[in-house]
């Protein structure tokens, strides 16, 4: 009876070995996260969505490389081996009806353009550190399928001058590799937020100009029709009675462009020396918010702004800035909601259609 125990004592422990073995197998191959605490923070999912934190940039990672501005999420995508960086996202607290940008609003350290961001594995970690500091922590969130993993990483930032201390978790699941889970939290003596969106601020890079409501679609070449100014522009909100259902019943807003690859892809020889905003990924995206049916609050709506120029900083020099090629897109795309902690928007970058993710769509 002994030798039978041991027996299988000694099974049930090879299994759970070569068990163990081939998830960290699977795990090893699946994600792409730093080595270490020191290294880039950058974390993501193989052939899907890619996010990291100031200073390391998710394309060109070249040392004079800083990724862009700091007091941004850069978002990106994974697609047969490349990293090609999509989107920027900025965190906009409202409190006492006054919003500040985290892009903009100036750091206690140095008093520069951007709060600073940091990493950690629980809600614990605020301290500041310039690296990684979090590999990410992986969990299995579906018991019912066991094989489904999710990566989560703490965001963590510099208190608003409006008093708002938000952090952020996000977290991307396996089963949806094209999207990236926004949770939103304060700290402990946070002013109090009306809101705290969390809007992709980059839009005119991929000249998304087609909006996708239940009824219509909105073209910022329509709702912009004449405008040529340096800044930019905004005209009305759309309630969540606007919003399109998922083929799952979630409440989505999509955004794509309203060209075709090729013309995309191509680039004005006059503007040879701002290549920088050229298209570079190997197919086009369709981005899009997502709110899970039974977790949303009736203020939700649609919000979105455009431009006809490129973004070129905070200059009122004319000649500092280029027409966007076919005309006006939106810029800021997000969605927002009254601010409750535990608040959940997923934002997703996607090589599906529009018509592919949402089946009423003709």
């Amino acid at each position: 009876m002994v030798k039978k125990t041991c027996v299988l004592v000694v099974a049930l422990l090879t299994i759970l070995f070569h068990t163990n073995k081939l998830q960290a197998q699977t795990t090893n191959k699946l994600w792409i996260r730093p080595a270490h605490n020191k290294s880039a923070p950058v974390w993501g999912i193989k052939n899907g969505i890619v996010f990291s934190i100031w200073p390391s940039p998710i394309e060109g990672t070249n040392e004079e490389n800083t990724g862009g501005p700091r007091g941004l999420i850069r978002v990106g995508y994974e697609n047969k081996g490349t990293i090609y960086h999509i989107n920027y996202l900025a965190v906009e607290p409202v409190v006492d009806g006054k919003i500040e940008f985290s892009e903009i609003s100036p750091s206690q350290l140095d008093n520069r353009w951007g709060k600073l961001m940091w990493a950690g594995d629980n809600e614990t970690q605020t301290d500041y550190f310039p690296a990684a500091k979090s590999r990410g922590n992986i969990s299995h969130p579906d018991s019912k399928h066991p094989e489904v993993e999710k990566l989560s990483v703490y965001i963590f930032m510099e208190r608003f001058i409006n008093g708002a201390h938000p952090y952020l978790k996000l977290s991307i699941r396996s089963d949806r590799p094209e999207e990236l889970g926004i949770e939103i939290f304060n700290h402990t003596g946070s002013a109090q937020m009306q809101r705290c969106a969390i809007t992709a601020t980059m839009g005119n890079y991929s000249r998304l100009r087609n909006l996708y409501l239940k009824d219509k679609v909105v073209n910022s070449k329509e709702l912009y029709k004449g405008f040529d100014g340096l800044d930019f522009i905004e005209k009305q909100s759309y309630p969540v009675q606007q919003m399109l259902l998922d083929d799952n019943g979630d409440l989505i807003a999509i955004a794509e462009p309203d060209e075709n690859f090729a013309s995309l892809t191509s680039w004005p020889k006059a503007y040879l020396d701002r290549s920088n905003w050229r298209y570079r990924p190997n197919v086009k995206f369709t981005q899009y918010w997502r709110k899970e049916s039974t977790k949303y609050d009736r203020s939700l709506s649609i919000r979105v702004n455009g431009r006809a120029k490129y973004w070129s900083g905070a200059s009122k020099n004319a000649t500092d800035y280029i027409n966007i090629p076919g005309g006006p897109a939106f810029e800021n795309f997000e969605l927002r909601e009254n601010y409750y902690p535990g608040e959940q928007f997923y934002f997703g970058i996607t090589t599906k259609t529009p018509q592919q993710m949402v089946g009423s769509i003709h």
